[in-house]
This record gives structure tokens, sequence and C-alpha cells, in this order.
């Protein structure tokens, strides 16, 4: 902010009925800015040229079926140029305009409670918070993730558009750090509901909430510093371009500015509920209010209202009345305050508050330092001398009003206290979640209260009711692969069995970048850069192994096992059997038929101790690729018995051996049409484990078994029209991108981002939105294997 002049109102702008719940700038035209409201519109404004300095209704936008409570703007795109507005509902809705028409282009369903923030990054990416817990991620007129973590209402979201990265505020008091659909932190210090978040740089953002505080943060975890003054909930913060400054809003009437880290200026409403605040190109301030109006602000004198309306501005506030109960003003003892002598004492701060006494009337002043004087804000009501024997006690409060209110026909009556200087909207929604009631009933509950207090209102009345929703503080087993091309099976420790070895294949020169045979070229062969990476649509499974060495440690083992889990020899028989019939490859022709009671065996043994179970899960392993082992284990009612099992196997705590295991298993049920339709089907389930344990396994096999899951899921997908899959496959990869060491997983997992994003533009637009790009570039320049950096590199040419 270059100047340090204060602001003053530039204009009051008319035009909603009701609360004003948000504001924000316009992209198009230029110095607009666009408003919702609880009469169920946004309007798009535009400055005029009229000597008032005011802003003219320029568009109308209607589609919500209840109050629309939170706005933002999407970036031009060739499709639309002027870009869109979107808005959130408590219809639970996101509709999505155009400045064309006032219909919406499109709606967003999926949230099941009211929408009540957005935010809008790169290539048209949108995330939303709702009182349903949950952030969704939607791209394309589709919900490509859902943010799940929170245990109350998500009231603020943020995009950090350079990272991919994103942020969350909920009545649960903290912040998460969202990283392609996983919380990578949670930031804790608020002592009560996160209302407002807004991103200073890539490295820093600032919060606001109801427990009074604006607090500024790292990204990576540190609160740098806090800041106090508001004196209620604090609904709102924007920040000045180009700057550490910035404004805040609250339920305590004001709009204060804030430079340097400290308040440098509070400007007092006539208006309980200061809902919304935006910043314009011109540094001028948009604030939206609980009397349906939005006022301007601005420090350029050349925009200042006319000396006669900034005179009626200060007297319509002069007039508005203060209920002490709200707290902004402190503990009053009216026989305590002094007279009208106490206003010849200057302020010592900005913003600073003085009660005098008038005869009979209290009055309230605040310091204005650039005016040097006192400003009348009101005059308070309800103070200790004007209470009267007409109050009502109840749990030891004294109220105007305690109704009892029957909800349900023949169960208990139930009390509602209230005093007639507060918002019946805000008293029907806090009731309704004392007594645990549905808020289908808030309408009624209001209008209840406000048909049996006629009469009794306090102060002017307000063009509507108060949105009652102001976040009460109640809310609550390996080694390294060595194969040429593909790197040998793991497990390869000379004349002793381990999971999963098996001979190396003796192929050389120019392999398959995966299985080591001779269907590819690598880059010492090949004069052009063709793309023989991706899409891979034909699963990649793991066929090594040496059935004598396996069979040798089953046997090794069940001699030492306890005596309730030894296996007989019939049983052991039986798997070594089964084992010969097999362990042929998949190339080879695989006739032999099994017994239903081999299976069952099989089936059986893959439950012994976790200790000892490693050779069985190699059986099961190399079983599943069998066309009766595939139908009978992946069907349908022994399907989810088989996931369920292989995915306690999978647990972050589990040994790696059987780890790895279960998730060859898993890639190896892609060989079968029963497998691939199993994993489909259980596909929320095996990629929400994988995620845990992309993130906390070390281990390089187990890495390389994890990107072949996810390759085998992306080339499962591929072609078809699932984009929320894509966007969970999308998100995975890009979590076990953070922490693979081994070239071979990298590689994989790079074919398997390559396969997502072939052909699908909304996929494409959606891994840029993650920021993907930066996450994989570091990998183009890699030489050894050849075969990593050239598939970045054509990975990368996907998202230009």
């Amino acid at each position: 902010m270059a100047s340090s002049n204060s602001y003053k109102l530039r204009c009051s702008v008319p035009g909603h009925e009701m609360d004003v719940r948000g504001v924000t700038a316009a992209l198009f035209p230029d110095g607009a800015f666009v408003s919702v409201s609880r009469d169920r519109t946004g309007k798009v404004w535009t400055p005029n040229a009229s000597p008032d300095k005011g802003f003219t209704e320029m568009h109308c936008m209607a589609g919500h079926s209840s109050f629309v409570s939170c706005v933002c703007v999407i970036a031009p795109s060739d499709t639309y140029p002027r870009g869109l507005i979107a808005t959130g509902g408590n219809d639970n809705n996101i509709c999505v305009f155009t400045l064309d028409q006032p219909q919406p282009l499109f709606r967003l369903e999926g949230h099941k409670n009211t929408v009540c923030t957005l935010s809008s990054g790169k290539f048209g990416t949108l995330l939303s918070g709702s009182w349903d817990t949950t952030a969704k991620v939607w791209l394309n007129e589709k919900c490509m993730m859902t943010l799940q973590g929170h245990t109350a209402a998500v009231w603020a979201v943020a995009i950090l558009p350079e990272q991919g990265l994103m942020l969350s505020g909920s009545a649960d008091k903290t912040i998460k750090l969202w990283k392609a659909g996983r919380c990578e932190k949670t930031y804790t210090g608020h002592e009560d509901c996160v209302r407002g978040l807004a991103v200073l740089s890539d490295m820093e953002f600032f919060s606001c909430s109801n427990d009074t505080s604006v607090r500024r943060w790292m990204v990576t975890g540190e609160c740098v510093q806090v800041y106090y003054g508001h004196t209620n909930y604090i609904y709102s913060i924007a920040i000045f371009p180009n700057s550490q400054d910035f404004v805040s809003t609250g339920e305590d009437r004001t709009v204060r500015i804030w430079r340097k880290g400290e308040c440098f200026q509070t400007i007092r409403l006539p208006a309980q509920s200061v809902w919304s605040c935006c910043i314009l190109p011109n540094n001028d301030i948009a604030v939206g209010a609980s009397d349906g109006l939005i006022r301007v602000f601005t420090e350029a004198e050349d925009r200042m209202a006319s000396p006669e309306d900034l005179l009626a501005f200060e007297d319509e506030l002069s007039k508005t009345t203060i209920d002490p109960k709200t707290g902004d003003l402190g503990d009053i003892k009216i026989e305590d305050l002094p007279g009208r002598e106490h206003l010849n004492e200057p302020g010592n701060r900005e913003g600073q508050t003085r009660l005098i006494k008038d005869g009979e009337k209290v009055e309230a002043y605040q310091w204005s330092v650039s005016d040097s004087r006192w400003l009348k804000i009101g005059d308070v009501v309800g103070g200790s001398n004007q209470q009267t024997s007409k109050k009502v006690t109840y749990e030891g409060k004294e109220y105007d009003f305690v109704f009892t209110i029957d909800v349900n026909e023949g169960g208990p009556s139930m009390k509602l206290p209230y005093n007639i200087a507060e918002d019946p909207w805000l008293t029907a929604h806090n009731f309704l979640q004392k007594n645990d009631l549905s808020p289908m009933f808030l309408d009624q509950v209001a209008n209840f209260i406000i048909e049996n207090t006629k009469g009794h209102v306090v102060g002017p009345a307000t063009p509507g009711a108060v949105d009652p929703f102001t976040g009460s503080g109640r809310y609550v087993p390996g080694a390294a692969d060595g194969r040429t091309g593909f790197g040998a099976d793991p497990f390869t420790g000379s004349g002793r069995y381990i999971p999963g070895s098996g001979p190396a294949p003796g192929s050389t020169g120019v392999t398959d970048p995966f299985t080591g045979g001779g269907a590819y070229s690598s880059a010492a062969h090949r004069q052009t850069t063709t793309n023989i990476y991706f899409p891979k649509t034909d699963g990649v499974t793991f066929d090594q192994a040496n059935a004598t060495q396996i069979i040798a440690k089953l046997k090794e083992l069940n001699i030492g096992a306890p005596q309730e889990h030894k296996l007989s020899e019939e049983f052991v028989e039986s798997l070594e059997t089964m084992l010969g019939s097999v362990v042929v490859g998949p190339n080879n022709s695989n006739t032999q038929t099994l017994t239903l009671q081999q299976i069952n065996l099989l089936w059986k043994a893959s439950h012994w101790p976790e200790d000892i179970v490693f050779p069985v899960l190699d059986i099961l392993r190399l079983a599943v690729r069998h066309p009766q082992v595939n139908e009978s284990l992946c069907g349908e009612a022994e399907g989810t018995q088989l996931c369920n099992h292989l995915l306690s196997l999978m647990s972050p705590q589990g040994r790696p051996a059987n780890q790895m295991l279960a998730l060859r298993t898993l890639c190896n049920c892609f060989s079968g049409r029963q497998g691939r339709a199993l994993l489909l089907a259980q596909r929320d389930a095996v990629l929400t484990q994988a995620t845990d344990l992309a993130a906390a396994t070390r281990n390089k096999n187990v890495q390389v078994a994890l990107a072949t899951l996810l390759l085998n899921y992306a080339g499962c997908l591929h072609g078809r029209p699932q984009l929320e899959a894509k966007a969970q496959c999308l998100s995975v990869v890009s979590t076990a991108l953070e922490s693979v060491q081994d070239t071979e997983a990298v590689f994989r997992l790079l074919v398997a981002l390559g396969t997502t994003l072939a052909s699908d533009q909304t996929a494409r637009d959606l891994a840029r939105s993650l920021g993907v790009n930066s996450q994989i570039a570091k990998y183009s320049s890699v030489l050894d294997p050849a075969k990593v950096g050239e598939c970045c590199q054509l990975v990368l040419n996907e998202l230009q």
C-alpha cells in the first residue's frame, strides 16, 4: 500500500434485500466486483461516472433455491474469455454463471450440506468447503476429489496455485494443507472456528477465527504472528496486492485495516455483522454486511464521498443501538461511567472505544487517529440500570422471553430463551444445535421468535434477518531389482528362498522397459522420440518364481509353526501340486485344471500367522493369474474377502515382505476379467490403503509393487469416463512420487501418470492444477536408466 491515508466512505451500494454474505473483485469489467446475498441472488457491480462515485448493477444472477453464502471468480479461458462466476448456497449446490445470462451455465452437485466457501485456481480448478465437513475439488463440471479429514464444518478454503497445494479451515479449530487430495499437514493454534483464509505468498498465508485473532502462518507449519484487535468473531480477511497489509471484518461491526502488523484503522458500520470484504484493483475496499448494504471505502481523496454523505454516514452510525451482551464493549457498569466531559480527553490508539453517561442514556464513542476526535458509534441498550422486573431467569441468566417449544408430538418440551436485542436467526440456530435438532426447523423457529416478539424489537429494523450461522464456539521382504530393463525380481539371494525370487532373464540388447523383452527400443537404439511408454493398457504382472525354493521354505516354516497352525502333509502336497500348475508364465499355455479343494486350501493357508505366511502369499501371487483361481477368489462373493485380507497385509505397520506380496497379488489379479472387475469395484478402498502405504514405506521393493498397482489401475481406467477414479489415481501417484527412491518405481509411476493423462484433457487440467509439472520435472534429466528421463519428458509434453 503506497498511501498512508485513512480510509473513508466512498459510497453505499443498495440493491440486495437481505444480508450480503460474500463480495469479491471481478475480473471483468475493470473495477467491478461481485456480491451474493441471503436474498438468493448474486450481482455484478461496475463503477459509474456519476458525481456520487458509486456503482451500478450490471448483471443479476439467480439459480439457488436458498440463501447464497459465498462467491469467487474463475479465471478467463479460451472458452470463456471473460471468466466465470461461481456461487455456493444453503441448497448444497454450486452455481456457475457467465456474464451473458442470469441463469446458471451449470450446477455442481455433490455436497450434502451448505456450501459456505469457494476458491479458484489455475486451469479452471474450483475448491469448495461445506458444512458437511468436506472440501471438494472440481474441474470441467466434475468433482475430481473429496478432501476428508475435518470433523466439523469447513468454513474456509484457499489454493496455493504455484505448488498445487490447497488449504481448508474448519469449525474443528484446525487448518489443513492438502496435496493431491492427501492431508500433508494440520495447523493448530486457533481456539475456535477458523472462518477465513488468505494466501500471502507461496510460503505464507493468513487465517482468521471466531477466537477474535488473525494468524500468519508459514506453509511449513509455524505460526509467525498473531494479531489481536477484534472483539468478536472475525469472518473475512483480504490482503492488499503486493503487500503484507490486510483487511479484516467481523461480528463486532468493524472493518479493520492492518499495516505493518498493527491495526492502522478501525471503521465501524451501522450493522452488527460485517460478513465479507474484498480489495479492488485500486485498493478500495468493498464490504458486505447484515443490513443488506455494500459499502465501499477509499483512501483516495478524489473518490471519497461528499462531506454531506460522510456526515450522513456518521449520523447513521451514531444512531445505532449496541447490545452490551455481544461483549464488543467489555463489561459495563453504568453507575461507574463518566459524563460527556470525558470526551475532552484524546484517545491513545486507533479504534479505542469509550462509553459515557448522558443522563439516562449510555453512548459509545470511538477514537479516530486521522480525525483526532471521538466519533459516536451508537447508543448502548440493556445496561444494568435498565433491567426491569419483566426479565425471566433461565439457567442462571436473565432473558426477555423464555419460550416453550414442542418439536415432536408427545415428546418433551424444550425451553428457548431470547433477548429482544438478539438476532432471532442466530438464537434459532443455537437452539437447534443445542438440542440436536434438524436444521430443517430453522425458518420455523426463527419465524416463531419474530412473530412472538413483535413490537419489542430494539433499534432500527434491518431490511432482512441476519444469517444465523456465525460459527458458534461450540463447534465443535526385499532387495533392489537387477534385471536389464525391468530389474530382475528383487529376491535373488543365492541359494536361499526370498519371496518373489526367480531367475533373471537372460535377454540382452534392446529390452521392453517392463519385462526385459524385445518389444521396445531404448534411446541408444532410437533416433526419434516416439512414445513407446504410454498409454500402457495391458496389465503388468509379477511372473518370476522359483517353485523349489518356495516349497522348501514353506516346509521349513511349517516344521516350526505353532501346533494349531501346522499344515498336514496332504495339505502341503496339495499346495505343492498347485504351485507346479501355476508357476508357468502367462505367455505359456496354462490349461492344467485345478480343483476347488486346492483353491480352498490355498485360501485357508493364506491366513497363516503374519510372520510365516509369506511363502503362501507367493503361491497366491502366482495362482491368481490362473483363470480358475481368478474366477473363484475374485468373484462377487469371495472377492471382497480376498481384497480385505490383502489390504490388511498392506498396513503401513505390517511386514515389508507381506506388503510387497499383497501388492503383487493385487497386480496379478488384473490378468483376469473377474480380478479387474473386483479391483475396479474396490478401487476406493485399495487406493486409500495404497496412499497410506506410499507415504510410509521406504522399502524399494514395496515401492515398485505399489507403482505397478497404480500403473495397472491407470491402464484399466484409460478410455473410461471415470473422472473421479482417475483423479484418485492421480492423487496417489502424486503422493508416491513424493517419497519413492527406486528409479524403477519412479518410471512406473511416470507411465501410470502418462497413461492417465493420455487423450484426457480433464485429467491433464487436474494434473496441472495439482502441480504435477514441478513435481516430476527433476526426472526429465535422468540418464540412467534413460527410460526415466524419456518418459518424464513425454509426460511433461502432455502437460504443456
